[in-house]
This record gives C-alpha cells, sequence and structure tokens, in this order.
C-alpha cells in the first residue's frame, strides 16, 4: 500500500512536469538570401502561434525590422532580444488575438540607408543631406524596402501561411532607425497597414552629439512629412515611445512637436496614437522587451 501511494504521488508529480515539457510556444521558420529588387539580399524569421499547425484558423501578421534581435540570442548584435514572441505569449494571455511575427533581418552596414525614410532624406537641405550621406554609405533604398515589404513581400507571405491579409490585421513594428521606417510605412502605405509601433524613434537621423539639442531643420522633415503624408487616422493606431537615457535622451525635442502634428491632423491621443516616456529607459533591447507587451496589448486592443 506505501509503494502505491508513493507511486501515485510521483505520478502526480510528473504529470504536471511533462505537460509543461509539451506547451506549444509557437515555432520559428528562417529563411536565408531572399532576393528583393534593389536590396541587398534579405533573411528572415518566421513565428507562427501556438495552434497554428493543428488548427485551420487564419492569423493577422506583425512584421518587425531587426529580426535578428527579435527571437534568439546567438543572432542578436548586442547579446539582447526583443523577445518578441514571449511578448506576444503574454498578450495572448490577456485576450489580445494572436499573431504572426514575421521578422526582417537589417542588412548589416546597409541598415542605415535601408532604414532612412526617403521622404526625408529627399527634403533635407544639403549640410544635413551630406551628413546622411557620410553615414548611409550608399544610395538610400528605403523606397526599395518599403515597396518590397508592402509588395512581394507581402504578397509571398499571404501566400505561404494563412493570413488575414487586409489593412486591419496588418502591423508594422521597429526601433531606433527602425522606428522611423514603421513610421515611414504606415504614412506612405495606408492601404497596407493599419497598426504600428515606432519605438524609440530616431528622430536625430545622423549622429546626435553633432547637434546640440534639437535640430529645427531636422524637425522640419518629419512634420513636413507627416503633414504632407499622414492624412486622417482612418482606423489606424501609431504607438510611439521613448526612454530617457543614452540615445533616448536626445528625442524629447522632437517626439513633442511630432505629437502636436498628430493632434493638429486629427489624430486623438490615447485613440488613434500614443507617445510615451519612460524614466530611466535606455537605447537597447532590454529595454524594448521590456515594454513591448504594453506595446502589443495597446496596438491589438480590440
Amino acid at each position: 500500500m506505501m509503494v502505491r501511494r508513493f507511486l501515485l504521488l510521483l505520478v502526480a508529480l510528473l504529470v504536471p512536469s511533462l505537460a509543461a515539457a509539451q506547451e506549444d510556444t509557437g515555432r520559428r521558420i528562417e529563411y536565408t538570401e531572399v532576393q528583393a529588387a534593389g536590396l541587398p539580399p534579405q533573411r528572415l524569421t518566421i513565428w507562427l502561434p501556438p495552434g497554428y499547425d493543428t488548427s485551420a484558423r487564419r492569423y493577422p501578421v506583425l512584421y518587425m525590422h531587426d529580426g535578428h534581435n527579435l527571437f534568439d540570442l546567438k543572432n542578436s548584435n548586442f547579446n539582447k532580444i526583443w523577445a518578441a514572441d514571449k511578448a506576444m505569449l503574454t498578450v495572448m494571455g490577456h485576450g489580445i488575438e494572436q499573431r504572426i511575427i514575421v521578422g526582417i533581418w537589417a542588412p548589416g552596414k546597409d541598415r542605415f540607408r535601408q532604414y532612412l525614410p526617403r521622404p526625408a532624406y529627399d527634403a533635407a537641405p544639403p549640410a544635413l543631406k551630406a551628413k546622411m550621406d557620410e553615414m548611409a554609405g550608399g544610395p538610400v533604398i528605403s523606397d526599395a524596402y518599403l515597396a518590397w515589404l508592402a509588395g512581394p513581400l507581402k504578397g509571398w507571405v499571404d501566400a505561404s501561411f494563412r493570413t488575414r491579409p487586409g489593412r486591419e490585421d496588418t502591423a508594422i513594428a521597429g526601433s531606433s532607425m527602425g522606428g522611423l521606417m514603421s513610421c515611414y510605412a504606415i504614412a506612405a502605405r495606408p492601404d497596407v497597414y493599419g497598426q504600428a509601433a515606432c519605438v524609440s524613434s530616431h528622430w536625430p537621423a545622423i549622429g546626435p552629439d553633432t547637434v546640440k539639442g534639437l535640430n529645427p531643420e531636422t524637425l522640419g522633415l518629419w512634420t513636413g512629412f507627416f503633414d504632407r503624408t499622414l492624412g486622417a487616422p482612418a482606423g489606424r493606431r501609431i504607438w510611439m515611445d521613448h526612454g530617457t537615457a543614452t540615445l533616448d535622451a536626445f528625442y524629447a525635442p522632437y517626439q513633442e512637436p511630432i505629437d502636436a502634428e498628430f493632434a493638429k491632423l486629427g489624430w486623438q491621443r490615447g485613440t488613434d496614437f500614443e507617445s510615451r516616456v519612460y524614466p530611466g529607459a535606455e537605447h537597447e533591447e532590454n529595454a524594448w522587451a521590456a515594454r513591448l507587451p504594453e506595446i502589443l496589448a495597446w496596438l491589438f486592443r480590440r
């Protein structure tokens, strides 16, 4: 009898452990050397949420820049990641619909010229454009990148996976230069993107230490772009934020007038757009990972 009770107790202890070990946390697929017209070779990491392989349902999609820094420390630049899959699992537990995540890796040394919004570059005065050229090290190709994101890449994702392809089910997100690119995408392609997260957006565009405080010419690039391009919200949502340490310490003088520009165009803060400050937060992946569940919960709330 004592042996039987011991065996029953052992089974009771083991069953939860086995169940935890078998818990579905989604799966990732990687694609290398993806060809895209006018761009360096691209690379993708795609996360399929729990239940994808055992259901017939269709899923909304979140596209994220800097895909190498999203999921796996071994692929990351600084041994830090967004843990985007874990953030999605967290918000799924609080009533947010699960999404496929498409991570587009940054192309190494070409990252700046792929993420710098072409309309801002084209509108830059000569001295500022010269500094952008120095950082880019080649032609600015963000217009080709956006055309590929919103066209061939999205078309392939929608054909290859069970997605819901409409604007209301298509989001884009990134940080720093990727934050600029995300704002560019949703402003320039409102037919494709319904939500965007522009996290710690690098509004100075060039090295901020070369500008003391606010550069009015650079600010004018962004307010002018939004004034010409953004339009009314029409159901879209945009999240913007920054910390107050390291590179993020340079962003407040830009973000506040940009928030005012959004309001001028009819975007209601808290409903159509959000802009938050995280005191003490640095410009790095651990800080972005810490607030990503909050970002996703706000963007994808019903």
